[in-house]
């Protein structure tokens, strides 16, 4: 596969991702770790079909330390996403979500030959006074009132971005794990469903076909594509085109009518969004060159 076609796969992950807030939204009332375990169930299948037709099962006899943090990853970051859109606005929960990108850029800083730079920490900066602005909008006391949600949130992206930066250790490991990865968080969700939620089933035609989206798409293809892109694409401009994607979830929320179109909220998507970028400045000097 040529890089061209590989970085073009993670352009795709990337919108899939963007529907994530939108497609959980759409799905109801369905309890979050059950709708981990519903849409993992449906992406890892997908997984599996293809792994079992290119006859890479091999792929799965990976050491503990990749499943751990496969699964750990995947789990830990959905179950928090999930409940953060539960319990608290979609679109100000998204986009304290979508720090995860800026974060993989701090965090890459501190990681060994490498440091922080000054771009980086103002873009952090800048981030940081969205989400400010952000609570501004609502006012205080009612961005209390989703404080769980805001928090869940804000530890998926620290969640997300660090799973992301550890990966790195293991560039090696074929894409196909991934479906052993998505299989073994479906069973870990359910079992923490059946300790700790009341099943509800999706009430319409909708929801149903919410929740199919979400496994086939964000929750499913998005991970297999990702894993090419980033493994055999070019992997700086990948990084720099995932600040579009809190600017295109809000987008789509706001479309479809679940997120309110004010100017507190789009001032902080963008303040957001450039701070990653300003962030991300090495990454566009290095494609550039």
């Amino acid at each position: 596969m040529s890089p061209q076609r590989a970085t073009f796969l993670g352009f795709a992950a990337i919108l899939m991702w963007s529907l994530l807030a939108l497609l959980t939204v759409a799905s109801g009332q369905v309890p979050p770790f059950q709708l981990a375990a519903m849409t993992f169930a449906a992406g890892g299948t997908i997984g599996a079909v293809w792994v079992s037709g290119s006859g890479t099962w091999h792929a799965l006899r990976q050491p503990w330390p990749v499943w751990l943090l496969g699964v750990s990853g995947l789990f830990g970051y959905h179950a928090l996403y999930f409940v953060a859109l539960r319990l608290a606005p979609p679109a100000e929960a998204g986009l304290l979500n979508y720090f995860w990108p800026l974060l993989i850029v701090l965090f890459s800083g501190l990681l060994p030959g490498e440091h922080l730079r000054w771009h980086s920490i103002v873009g952090a900066l800048l981030g940081l006074a969205g989400t400010v602005i952000l609570f501004l909008g609502k006012g205080i006391a009612p961005a209390l009132d989703y404080v769980a949600g805001y928090s869940a949130a804000f530890l998926a992206a620290f969640v997300w971005a660090g799973y992301s930066v550890l990966s790195r250790r293991f560039a090696g490991v074929p894409t196909a794990a991934v479906a052993g990865f998505c299989l073994a968080t479906a069973v870990l969700a359910a079992l923490c469903h059946l300790a700790f939620e009341t099943t509800v089933w999706p009430g319409t035609t909708s929801e149903w076909l919410a929740v199919a989206a979400l496994g086939i798409g964000p929750v499913g293809a998005a991970f297999y594509v990702w894993d090419i892109g980033v493994k055999r694409g070019d992997i700086r401009l990948l990084g720099v085109a995932s600040y579009a994607a809190p600017i295109l979830s809000t987008l789509f929320l706001v479309l479809a009518g679940f997120a309110e179109a004010s100017v507190t909220l789009w001032f902080a998507a963008l303040l957001i969004a450039g701070g990653g970028l300003l962030a991300a400045k090495d990454m566009l000097r290095r494609k550039e060159r």
